[in-house]
């Protein structure tokens, strides 16, 4: 019996106390609706016909694919949220879920939104899809966060590619209208971080995350907002001067740009920290409005177009 005593095995399993509202949050809820609404604006821009129900397929295979890359970055970045305000809630810092079980769930989800994918679209999509998972994994989570204060700006292209994956999966190819909507994107992305950087240095110190504020002070971070808001509000534009979009686009995307830009400015001026808090959290709001309407605008206009014959024809 003393053998057996002193080499006891806990054979009792661990009852998770995880609930589905857990498991949703796993998945980043938030990002998920983003990119589906980015990838269902790249899916209606493709040319040529696409049956209904593969179309929804597709947005849900990379919705899924979204919220399996959230929840195996929650899984590898455990102890980092844990010791970030922003993110101490989470299931994992809770103790709701644990790591192997938000690996296996994430894992389990990536598997099957690029196999169906693949399998019921095309394996174009497919691919993109694993590389639009792996990227923001094992590049962004495991390699750059906690690398290089340029985190933000390689790994955003992770964010940057759903619509790219929709188009290719109607069209099987990938053309310069997603690659439009990447670069829109791409170039959004460190403002739209930096501004959240900037009001969360304490947090992001804490964790020991080299974001650009930590690494090269909050004023080279002000002058790198401006700088890629600048570059933002020409790409923006591209959609338009290129020819792809009317001038209602072009319009609405110097208008918000110009505001995009008033704000950036004003965050480069505003040092004080009361102020310098203010500039920056609104910054970080409007750029979500931004992305938001520049892509509604260009949702409006591919209707718009679709519907225009049958109106005309009436």
């Amino acid at each position: 019996m003393s053998v057996l005593d002193h080499n006891a095995v806990d054979i009792n399993p661990r009852i998770s106390e995880a609930e589905v509202a857990d498991y949703i949050a796993l998945l980043k809820p938030r990002v998920m609706s983003l990119v589906i609404f980015t990838a269902l604006v790249g899916m209606a821009m493709a040319p040529g016909h696409f049956h209904p129900v593969l179309a929804i397929t597709s947005l849900l295979c990379i919705a899924v694919g979204a919220g399996a890359s959230g929840a195996l970055n929650m899984a590898l970045e455990g102890d980092i949220d844990a010791k970030m305000s922003r993110t101490a809630n989470r299931p994992i810092p809770r103790g709701r879920i644990t790591r192997p079980e938000a690996m296996a769930f994430g894992i389990t989800l990536a598997f099957f939104s690029v196999m169906t994918l693949g399998i019921l679209v095309n394996w174009i999509a497919g691919a993109l899809l694993a590389f639009t998972i792996f990227f923001y994994v094992v590049i962004y989570t495991m390699w750059l966060k906690r690398w290089t204060a340029q985190n933000i700006v390689i790994g955003g292209a992770a964010g940057a590619l759903p619509p790219v994956v929709a188009w290719a999966a109607v069209t099987g190819t990938v053309d310069v209208e997603p690659l439009l909507l990447f670069a829109i994107i791409f170039f959004w992305t460190p403002p739209h971080f930096w501004a959240l950087a900037l009001f969360r240095s304490d947090d992001y110190a804490r964790a020991g995350i080299p974001m650009l504020p930590n690494v090269a002070g909050p004023d080279a971070t002000r002058l790198q907002i401006l700088l890629y808001t600048i570059v933002l509000i020409a790409v923006a534009a591209a959609p338009w001067a290129l020819g792809y979009f009317d001038a209602v686009y072009g319009v609405v995307s110097l208008i918000l740009g110009a505001g995009m830009l008033v704000l950036a400015i004003n965050v480069y001026l505003r040092r004080e920290r009361s102020q310098s808090l203010r500039a920056t959290r609104k910054l970080f709001a409007f750029s979500i409005l931004y992305l938001f309407a520049l892509f509604a605008t260009l949702l409006a206009e591919v209707v718009y177009r679709a519907l225009a014959p049958m109106v005309g024809g009436a």
